[in-house]
């Protein structure tokens, strides 16, 4: 089993910026991939970025060029720096990761961007 904690989220005006972090414990050590997505109300969930043990990155369109994914193996953390927020960025922020086969989720994280 892998346990996630996420922090970081909150409510920010448009064009700011915030910062997430999730932190994995467990067998946190078999992970392969860690990532964020993200639902808005009355959406489906929605990919947002990944990154690959190797460190290997993808990022959805929406978010390319003003979001930045990173992870520290040593730690077991993933983190996502969210810059130039807009109002559709608004959702509750899940970090996601990849590990002995199976999907592991945290609990989400509010993000709120006003216009």
């Amino acid at each position: 089993q892998v346990q996630l904690v996420e922090s970081g989220g909150g409510l920010v005006q448009a064009g700011g910026s915030l910062r997430l972090s999730c932190a994995a414990s467990g067998s946190a050590g078999s992970i392969a991939a860690m990532g964020w997505y993200r639902q808005a109300p009355g959406k489906q969930r929605e990919f947002v970025a990944i990154v690959a043990r190797g460190g290997t990155t993808n990022y959805d369109d929406s978010v390319k060029g003003r979001f930045t994914i990173s992870r520290d193996n040593a730690k077991n953390t993933v983190s996502l720096q969210m810059n130039s927020l807009k109002p559709e960025d608004s959702g509750v922020y899940y970090c996601n990761v990849i590990a002995i086969g199976r999907d592991f989720w945290g609990q989400g994280t509010q993000v709120t961007v006003s216009s």
